[in-house]
């Protein structure tokens, strides 16, 4: 056998993952099977899901950690700042890793990762998959932390250009740190259904959290005007949340208990099934960095209708969706331009072209580029990486980086890296890593595809 190159050592951190549903759990499960496959080990740690705690073991290989830390609000675990350090460490020398990917800038876990492995000297790489605002509260505090964890991040990786310009105005990283690779979709599951549907009922579906971010109080004004335009027109809504409440309501209201049928939540196995029983998918969106579903759905045959937000223009061809502003009247017009060309529309030829347009390895070769730029990237000591170059104008500064985050946030954030640096020396005296039993590795055979 020939000289193969050796393949990295990745373990990938975010507070979302299997069994939980969504963009950013697939994400990282679909990347994770395509890097193993390319030859890569790959590890995810996440929080523990009830009683999933440990370390479990998925499809190809993949071992996952299950850290025993509870969720404290939508799935993220309470900013410990230091209280990860040790398992994380254990796990990185176990392991033998040798790059940190931290998913998703809501994710408390992803940004106490970056921090801690940074402060270690491993390199390490951000994905984000949302966009934020700059006005309200949160999203002030939240581009406040962000600016701190990125401001020593090696690369970041963002899902749609939109989600990049985001991304360098929140954080202030230089534009040619950041990459663009999109989501992908997993074709052999979403295919369309084998007989073609009728169009004598138009089935519109939608399969979204209904909350306020995904446009739900937008669906309450639009389903009741569609359905008095279009008596032969049916809803599917799958999903759940807060918003689910308004609307049964204007189910009620309306009298369209025959009309709209609310599923409840759906597993992501069923989602194919769900799909394939309509002829649009509705997606009604207030932001969005790029909405995998409007992927599944295009795969599975059916037309898009979207409102324009974020990095959901750059997804689809033109032809494959209509897009609308997040307006109520702009939206019932984009549904009956939507039904107009419906008969246009071949289920087959169009999930033909999303095998064409989106595939996991294709990301995952991308990403591997992304990972050998940062592997290669120079190491630094704490005090040149805190003592480093101006991100302006490149000139040398006596301050460090982080002091610039603000004049009291700045220095807290010195003093957090400072204290982790001890901490992490403290620890090495504590449980020297050669104490740290290593895991043996060990490859599992792949099916040629």
């Amino acid at each position: 056998m020939g000289e193969q190159k050796e393949g990295f050592r990745i373990l990938m951190v975010s507070d979302f993952f299997y069994p939980n549903f969504g963009g950013v759990e697939n994400h990282i499960y679909y990347l994770s099977q395509c890097l193993i496959k390319l030859g890569h080990k790959v590890v995810v740690m996440t929080h523990a899901y009830g009683n999933r705690s440990g370390v479990r073991y998925m499809t190809g290989g993949l071992k996952v950690y299950y850290i025993p830390w509870t969720p404290f609000v939508m799935q993220n675990t309470l900013p410990t700042f230091y209280g990860t350090l040790p398992i994380i460490r254990t796990i990185l020398i176990r392991e033998k890793i040798s790059l940190v990917h931290a998913h998703q800038a809501f994710s408390t876990l992803c940004h106490e990762a970056l921090m801690h492995a940074r402060t270690m000297g491993y390199k390490a790489v951000f994905t984000d998959h949302s966009l934020y605002g700059f006005s309200d509260v949160g999203s002030i505090h939240m581009n406040k932390v962000l600016q701190f964890t990125l401001a020593d991040v090696t690369q970041a990786i963002c899902v749609s250009h939109t989600s990049k310009e985001n991304t360098v105005l929140r954080s202030g990283l230089l534009p040619e740190k950041v990459f663009v690779i999109p989501n992908a979709v997993d074709t052999p599951m979403f295919k369309p259904a084998a007989k073609r549907l009728s169009r004598d009922e138009i089935v519109i579906v939608v399969i979204s959290r209904l909350v306020y971010r995904k446009g739900a109080d937008l669906l309450v004004e639009v389903i009741p005007e569609v359905c008095r335009l279009y008596p032969y027109v049916r809803f599917i809504i799958g999903g759940d949340g807060p918003k689910r409440v308004r609307l049964e309501e204007m189910r009620e209201k309306h009298s369209l208990q025959d009309r709209v049928e609310m599923l409840g939540a759906v597993p992501h196995a069923q989602v194919r099934s769900v799909l394939v029983s309509g002829h649009i998918f509705l997606n009604s969106s207030l932001t969005e960095a790029f909405c995998i579903a409007i992927l599944e759905a295009a795969s599975c045959g059916l037309l898009t209708v979207s409102t324009r937000v974020g990095g959901v223009p750059e997804v689809l061809p033109d032809d494959m969706i209509v897009l609308a502003e997040p307006d109520p009247g702009d939206m019932v017009h984009a549904i009956k331009k939507a039904i107009s060309i419906l008969p246009m529309i071949d289920p087959q030829v169009m999930h033909n072209r999303m095998k064409g347009l989106y595939d996991w390895h294709d990301v995952a070769k991308r990403t591997e580029i992304v990972y050998d730029r940062a592997l290669k990237c120079t190491s630094q000591s704490l005090l040149g990486r805190l003592s480093r170059l101006n991100p302006i104008n490149f000139s040398p500064i006596t301050l460090p980086w982080y002091l610039s985050c603000g004049s009291w946030a700045g220095k807290l954030f010195w003093l957090v890296m400072i204290i982790d640096f001890l901490l992490w020396r403290l620890l090495q005296v504590w449980q020297p890593a050669e104490h740290i039993e290593e895991v043996p590795d060990f490859t599992m055979s792949h099916d040629e595809d």
